[in-house]
């Protein structure tokens, strides 16, 4: 899978790996964005550029992390609507941690693809 595709597209499956790097990049990137945009809070007289900025990451960064989720669940052979369970509290993220982070994805091809660390490739 490329780049681009690993990052925008709803399609397909990934196993840990790359959900894990991905994950983890997006974590950085969100730390030290904050601590670039942090100064440019609601009392900066210029809000409204640094406002855009931050909103635009914002859905850029929510794309990835949605893209990346779904194909996570699609390597457990469920839903990509899978992914509404990040709204229930505490229990949800919990949930997504260990099925998403944890777990082995299905062996073998399902319903979304190929099984991508399969030794028969």
């Amino acid at each position: 899978m490329n780049l681009k595709a690993l990052l925008f597209s709803f399609h397909g499956r990934i196993n840990r790996l790359p959900y894990w790097v991905v994950t983890l990049i997006l974590a950085v990137w969100g730390g030290l964005f904050q601590q670039f945009m942090g100064p440019y809070g609601p009392d900066h007289p210029m809000t409204a550029g640094p406002g855009l900025v931050t909103g635009i990451n914002f859905v850029i960064v929510l794309w990835i992390a949605l893209a990346v989720q779904v194909k996570r669940w699609h390597d457990r052979d469920k839903s990509g609507w899978w992914m509404l369970i990040n709204i229930v509290p505490i229990i949800g993220q919990i949930w997504l941690f260990i099925e998403c982070g944890l777990l082995r994805g299905t062996a073998g091809e399902n319903r979304f693809g190929r099984d991508l660390i399969s030794p028969s490739q």
